[in-house]
């Protein structure tokens, strides 16, 4: 059993979690984004010293806590949308030396039938576990056909994640497993792992309205952003747009299925299910994971 899953079974509160810091961080620049606040700023208001901050930074994200706030900015959440700032001009006004591109999760999906949809989840058996991510608990949900659902949780809300999550297919057979759920964990939030010769299976589980709207979903490459209107103009519902932000929503594979991507018209980041400072924090997330490859 790898030191993780050992941790986990004891206790899945993590000890030193990074990500704890960085929501505060994160929140902090989502009130005061507009007078960019210095990292002397960032580091008193989370009671650590500049130097420590920094380093925690560059080991959450690989960057500086500077170049984050850059990224989790309005302005920058309106140039990911295509009628905004061409890629290459937002690139090299972040710092980079190019568009680089990090290619995505190299999902291959699948979707249940209506029929199985219908069942509410009768004669699955989803199994489930909690693991560290850099976005605080990821509850991870897998079938005999892949990924079903991840979810995210702030410490102590671990089981209304789970009661939110389960709801949904309430039918089906719940088996904690960690061994199961792990190899998952490990592949999604790790970038070396993002190949083409390794892809990660995922089961859609959803309406066909629903199902066609993640579809939409899994094309916006990391970096860019769809308004709700383009999305629902893309799946021939020009009309929908309330519908996609609800099927959006209700999206059950957070960060692979990448909803976090989905913005409004203004550049507006809008609801997220588990909160705007993590839809922030995923976002700054992959500017940094884009801009350090670049």
């Amino acid at each position: 059993m790898n030191a993780e899953l050992a941790i986990l079974e004891r206790d899945i509160t993590p000890a030193g979690n990074d990500y704890e810091v960085v929501r505060r961080v994160v929140e902090k620049i989502s009130l005061d984004y507009r007078d960019q606040p210095s990292l002397e700023v960032l580091a008193a208001d989370v009671g650590e010293i500049p130097t420590g901050l920094q380093k925690l930074f560059t080991r959450w994200a690989g960057l500086s806590p500077k170049t984050f706030l850059q990224a989790v900015t309005l302005d920058h959440a309106r140039r990911l949308l295509d009628d905004g700032m061409p890629l290459l001009e937002a690139s090299l006004e972040l710092g980079m030396s190019g568009p680089g591109r990090l290619h995505d999760l190299f999902v291959t999906h699948e979707a249940i039938s209506p029929g199985e949809y219908k069942a509410r989840g009768e004669g699955l058996v989803i199994r489930y576990g909690y693991h560290l991510s850099p976005f605080g608990l990821a509850l991870v949900m897998v079938t005999d056909r892949g990924l079903a659902g991840l979810a995210f949780a702030d410490l102590g809300e671990e089981q209304a994640a789970f009661k939110d999550m389960s709801a949904r297919w309430p039918n089906a057979a719940y088996v904690e497993d960690l061994s199961a759920t792990a190899p998952y964990a490990a592949r999604v939030f790790d970038p070396a792992r993002w190949r083409a010769e390794e892809p990660l299976r995922v089961v859609l589980i959803g309406t066909d309205f629903q199902v066609r709207v993640w579809e939409a979903l899994l094309k916006i490459p990391m970096g860019r952003a769809r308004a709700y209107s383009d999305i629902a103009a893309e799946i021939g519902r020009p009309s929908a747009s309330r519908a996609v932000g609800a099927a959006v929503g209700a999206n059950p594979l957070s960060f692979v299925v990448p909803c976090h991507r989905a913005l409004g018209k203004s550049g507006a980041l809008t609801g997220y299910h588990w909160g705007l400072t993590r839809k922030r924090a995923i976002l700054g997330w992959e500017a940094c994971q884009l801009q350090a490859i670049a």
